[in-house]
C-alpha cells in the first residue's frame, strides 16, 4: 500500500477507536500521581498494532510470529488499560511473545544460554521502559520516531539488514499518534497497548541488527531511556520504594510537574537529546570501539540526570 494511503487509513482507525472508547468509557482519570488533570481517551497506541495488521496482511508469510507475538502484548495490554490485570498475566504474556520473536530470529540457535538470558533481561527491560517513561504528552511519540529513523538511516545508508517498509509502517503510526497526543490537552494517551507494541517492535528490529552486524552499540538508539529508567529504580530502591508501584520520580516528571515545564518541550528535549545520541552512534561506530562509544554516552547521559537531585534540593516535591 502506499504510505499515504496507510497514514489515511490509520487516521481513520483512531476516529473510530475513539468513538468506541466514548462508548465504552475507556479513560484516564487524573490522580495525585499523573502528569496531567484533564479526563482523556486511553490505549489510542492501538494504532501500533493496526500497524503491524496492515503490514502483516501483505508480509505473512515472513512475519507471522512477530504478529502474533504483538498481538498478544497488545492484546494483554489493552485489557489491562481497562482493567488492571494481575502481574502473572503480565509478564507470562511479555515472555511468550519475546519467546515468539527470539525463535524468528534464531535466537536459541545462535546464542548461548547465558545470552539467551541476558537478552530476554534486555527484552523485558526495553518493554518497561517504554512503559515507565510514556507520562506526558509526546514523550512517546517523538521518541518513537526519533529511535525508528535511526533505524531506517542504518538500514537504508549503513547496513540493510530488514526491509525499509517494516520500520516505516510504525513511523506513521507515530505521526498519526502525536496528530492527537501532541496537544497541550491530549486528545488521547498510548496507553499500555501502545508503549508495550511500540516496545516490542523496536526490540525486533534493534535485536535482528545486533545479530546481523554482531555488535551490541545499536543499544544505544535507546540510551535516554535506559539510563533514566534504570537511574529511577536504583534511586527508589534507596528510598526503600516498591518499584512496581506508580510515582513521580522520572526526571522528566520532576520537570513537568515540579518545574511545571511545558509537557510537549519536555518531550521535544528528550526526542532531541537521543536524536543527538543517534547521530553519535551513527557516525563513529566504525571508529570507534564499542565500549569506548558505550562510556562517551552513557557517563555524559547519568550526569545529565543527577541534575535531578540538584533540581530536586530547590522544591518541594
Amino acid at each position: 500500500m502506499h504510505y499515504t494511503l496507510i497514514t489515511f487509513i490509520l487516521f481513520l482507525a483512531a476516529l473510530v477507536y475513539f468513538k468506541i472508547a466514548d462508548v465504552y468509557n475507556i479513560i484516564d482519570k487524573p490522580n495525585h500521581r499523573s502528569a496531567h488533570t484533564e479526563i482523556t481517551i486511553r490505549g489510542g497506541g492501538v494504532l501500533f498494532w493496526f500497524a503491524a495488521l496492515f503490514y502483516f496482511a501483505q508480509h505473512s508469510d515472513v512475519y507471522y510470529l512477530f504478529f502474533t507475538g504483538i498481538t498478544i502484548v497488545s492484546m494483554v495490554s489493552f485489557w489491562d488499560d481497562i482493567q488492571s490485570l494481575p502481574n502473572k498475566i503480565r509478564i507470562l504474556a511479555h515472555f511468550s511473545a519475546i519467546s515468539l520473536l527470539f525463535y524468528n530470529l534464531n535466537v536459541f540457535e545462535i546464542l548461548p544460554w547465558w545470552g539467551i538470558l541476558l537478552t530476554y533481561i534486555a527484552a523485558i527491560g526495553i518493554i518497561n521502559a517504554y512503559n515507565f517513561m510514556d507520562g506526558i504528552n509526546g514523550m512517546t511519540g517523538l521518541y518513537t520516531i526519533v529511535v525508528l529513523g535511526s533505524l531506517w538511516y542504518v538500514n537504508h545508508y549503513v547496513f540493510e539488514f530488514i526491509d525499509g517498509t517494516f520500520i516505516i509502517y510504525p513511523i506513521l503510526a507515530s505521526i498519526v499518534f502525536l496528530f492527537f497526543n501532541y496537544r497541550k490537552r491530549a486528545k488521547c494517551f498510548a496507553g499500555d497497548v501502545g508503549s508495550i507494541s511500540i516496545a516490542f517492535w523496536i526490540i525486533y528490529l534493534i535485536l535482528k541488527l545486533i545479530l546481523d552486524t554482531e555488535s551490541l552499540v545499536w543499544l544505544l538508539f535507546l540510551g535516554v531511556y535506559g539510563v533514566e529508567t534504570v537511574a529511577t529504580i536504583l534511586h527508589r530502591i534507596y528510598l526503600k520504594e516498591n518499584i512496581f508501584e506508580a510515582h513521580r520520580w522520572h526526571l522528566y516528571q520532576v520537570l513537568s510537574n515540579g518545574y511545571k515545564m511545558q509537557h510537549r518541550l519536555v518531550s521535544f528535549l528528550y526526542a532531541f537529546l537521543q536524536m543527538v545520541i543517534s547521530t553519535i552512534v551513527i557516525t563513529t561506530h566504525t571508529i570507534l570501539n564499542d565500549f569506548i562509544l558505550f562510556a562517551i554516552v552513557l557517563v555524559p547521559l547519568s550526569l545529565l540526570y543527577c541534575v535531578k537531585f540538584y533540581l530536586l534540593k530547590k522544591i518541594s516535591y
